[in-house]
């Protein structure tokens, strides 16, 4: 805009004697809206561009509860606009349920994507319920115990991109687990309440999506195998797990994106109850974590996501899965099926705040997250 001009006092208010004065910077409410105006505006760079953003959530096993995100985006190399963005996100989490969290994540892709490094370091403690191990202790609701919840897990692969669009490298995940304050010891069974557990493997992956944390095409497929001998420091919980994922993406009309996905994990051995698969996490959106689980675990999800104004858009999603100990376990009464609906806000290119309600069978949550879920 232009600068404001006013006679300097003793001359005439001519051209030649005026002197400029900047306009007065706005109030903080302008300021604001102005920065979350430019946030999905800025170049990318070689350094993170951090950008903070706040909001609430709801989930039943965290209660009500403040979230706070500060995400950012770089390229190692600025000047290739067919690098897909890195990205990396520090989030911090307040609830009601005595549940607070700390965090950081992100994927680092090098100069022509010859290699990623995707990492993950998480710091939860809260009171949550557990219910026992498989879908009968599960789905019966008397087998609710109340209990403490202390975990650390940092997980890491390293890929090499091997040929086209196909990644292979090593992966590692350090945990440890600490079950305290518990009200009833008889669904746990037996099982050690701390432990510590460390896994090695690899992760084989073929990625042709237009951008990673958004993706409006291509597919992301995963098989990723690791193993927790004993020899590592896990005692008697010798285990492997198995899990594979297949996200297939396709831009359906003008602003509309129909996501797919079909996910399972499969573990072998002694596994301990807190790296059991359950039907939670990021796809999964409506039930209580940790509810359901087993040795293994499948889900099957579809989620239209459509642009709707600006930076506005919605989703719905539809799914379904279950967990069990073996194939023939699996039957039409133990599918749990799952729907819901949520807001999109484009924060930075390509990274959209999501606000999503799901609901399932005698469950529901409320989300705030970043980035889609899958």
């Amino acid at each position: 805009m232009d600068a404001e001009e006013i006679p300097v006092e003793g001359f005439a208010a001519t051209d030649s004697a005026t002197v400029s004065v900047p306009e007065k910077k706005g109030n903080i409410v302008s300021r604001v809206i102005e920065y979350f105006h430019q946030s999905n505006k800025r170049k990318l760079t070689r350094r993170p561009n951090f950008a903070p953003l706040g909001g609430p959530f709801y989930t039943s096993e965290k209660g009500f509860g403040i979230g706070l995100i500060i995400a950012g985006d770089y390229s190692t190399c600025p000047s290739d606009t067919l690098l897909p963005t890195s990205n990396v996100s520090l989030t911090g989490s307040l609830a009601t349920k005595k549940y607070y969290s700390i965090g950081i994540e992100g994927t680092h892709v090098f100069p022509k994507d010859t290699r990623r490094l995707n990492y993950s370091l998480d710091f939860v403690s809260f009171n949550t319920y557990f219910w026992g191990i498989g879908y009968n202790w599960g789905n019966d609701n008397a087998n609710k115990t109340e209990y403490s919840l202390f975990d650390i897990t940092f997980a890491a692969d390293y890929e090499w991109r091997l040929v086209n669009n196909i990644f292979l490298g090593p992966a590692i995940e350090v945990s440890y687990t600490n079950a305290h304050s518990i009200s009833d010891y008889t669904p746990w069974q037996g099982e050690d309440l701390r432990y510590w557990t460390i896994s090695a493997g690899a992760l084989l992956q073929s990625d042709t999506r237009d951008n990673l944390t958004a993706p409006n095409s291509g597919h992301l497929f995963e098989l990723t195998q690791l193993f927790s001998p004993s020899f590592f420091g896990n005692g008697n919980r010798a285990f492997t797990s198995t899990e594979i994922g297949y996200n297939l993406y396709r831009t359906v009309w003008n602003g509309g994106v129909l996501a797919s996905r079909i996910h399972g994990k499969w573990t072998f051995g002694h596994t301990p109850w807190g790296k059991l698969p359950s039907l939670d996490g990021n796809a999964i959106r409506a039930y209580y974590k940790g509810r359901y689980r087993d040795k293994c675990e499948t889900d099957l999800y579809f989620e239209l996501r459509q642009h709707v104004y600006r930076r506005s858009g919605i989703a719905v999603w539809a799914g379904v899965g279950t967990v069990y100990h073996k194939l023939t376990d699996i039957c039409f009464k133990r599918l749990l099926p799952e729907a819901g609906i949520g807001y999109r806000w484009e924060f930075k290119k390509n990274s959209n705040v999501r606000l999503d309600f799901g609901f399932g069978k005698h469950s529901s949550g409320f989300l705030f997250s970043i980035n889609e879920a899958f």
